[in-house]
């Protein structure tokens, strides 16, 4: 197994010195704890004057992971919205069907008084008092009783159709207000999404070519000390379970998007952030799961890492902020932040807080 382990962390390493020549994406977790996350200058390459890129690092990484826990927030919100909207068509369907419903009601209703007037006004059972032919009378008798009854039956469902037409107008309205309450937290959160990364964007764009390189290395050297590190221990070597026919084609969708951009809020299929990615992932395998990280972590069912197999995803952050899916080898498929691209990683490279597995 110290062989499979030994290969493993070279393949890692080859994909991370691929993805410096590529520039990928980063982690949009916070610093490992610890000195794996000190990545100290180099001899020949001294730490630019005047700016301490250490404290640059960890501010960017504040901020995107900021924008990250505000934009599982914004999808969740969406999500929200979407339902909203799909039970208010539903309801107004409903509606209008009883609505047609109830005016047949009432068109009978007014039959039967129109057919009264017409006898003038004359009760059917004194008409059939005045009768002189029995058979007409018993004939009569059982008319009356199944009109009555019919009548009976007529006006409860038209009591009915006027009251569920309340209720489901009543249902409609509260769900119209939640809907406004979810637009507007949509667009709170935004306006927040788009000042932090614009925060960050303008931290980075002050550095100079030179400085954001070694920015980029910084973050290349923090996350392959800490994959190194978590191979080390051995996690691997009792990971041996292979895809189901459903997860094979999640890592087959996931990587086909290798080098589309990270956008906050995107999935597909031009974009993605990370719960767009895997939830599309998981839809294209035909087995839709929650939208976004903090729900996939939520609802989906847990397992151990010993039991991991390629297409389950990996949930990041003590506040399950993001989200990769593991395709095997210790490595990840994932839309880190923005300003990067979909790219692989090692999956020990960021805080991992659990396992969870869409097709158990």
């Amino acid at each position: 197994m110290t062989c499979r382990r030994t290969s493993t962390i070279a393949a890692v390493a080859l994909v991370c010195a691929l993805s410096l020549l590529s520039a990928p994406g980063s982690a949009m977790a916070a610093p490992v704890a610890g000195p794996l996350s000190a990545a100290p200058a180099r001899p020949d390459e001294p730490e630019p004057k005047g700016r301490n890129l250490q404290e640059v690092r960890e501010e960017l990484d504040d901020l995107y992971h900021e924008a990250a826990v505000a934009t599982d927030a914004y999808n969740a919100a969406e999500e929200e919205a979407k339902k909203q909207s799909d039970q208010i068509v539903k309801l107004a369907n409903k509606i209008q069907d009883l609505q047609i419903e109830r005016d047949e009601l009432k068109d009978r209703a007014g039959a039967a008084a129109r057919a009264q007037y017409r006898s003038g006004g004359v009760p059917p059972q004194a008409q059939l008092v005045l009768s002189d032919d029995p058979q007409e009378f018993l004939d009569g008798a059982q008319r009356i009783r199944q009109g009555q009854h019919a009548t009976t039956k007529m006006l409860g469902e038209l009591a009915t159709a006027e009251d569920d037409l309340r209720l489901y107008a009543e249902d409609a309205g509260r769900y119209w207000v939640e809907l406004d309450q979810h637009t507007k937290d949509q667009a709170n959160r935004k306006k927040k999404i788009e000042s932090k990364i614009k925060k960050a964007q303008k931290l980075e764009k002050q550095l100079e070519k030179e400085e954001r390189a070694r920015l980029l290395q910084m973050e290349q050297d923090a996350e392959m000390a800490a994959q190194t590190a978590w191979l080390s221990t051995g996690v691997l070597d009792d990971i041996k379970s292979n895809a189901s026919a459903k997860g094979a084609r999640a890592v087959a969708f996931a990587t086909k998007q290798i080098g589309k951009p990270y956008v906050w809020g995107a999935e597909g299929p031009g974009s993605y952030d990370c719960s767009g990615l895997t939830s599309q992932a998981w839809a294209a395998a035909g087995r839709p799961i929650p939208r976004t990280s903090q729900e996939q972590w939520r609802q989906l069912p847990r397992i151990a890492v010993r039991d991991m197999r390629p297409g389950d995803l990996i949930i990041y952050n003590s506040d399950a902020s993001h989200v990769g899916m593991y395709i095997g080898d210790g490595a990840i498929v994932h839309a880190p932040r923005p300003g990067r691209n979909v790219t692989l990683a090692g999956a020990g490279s960021m805080p991992i807080l659990g396992i969870v597995r869409p097709d158990k």
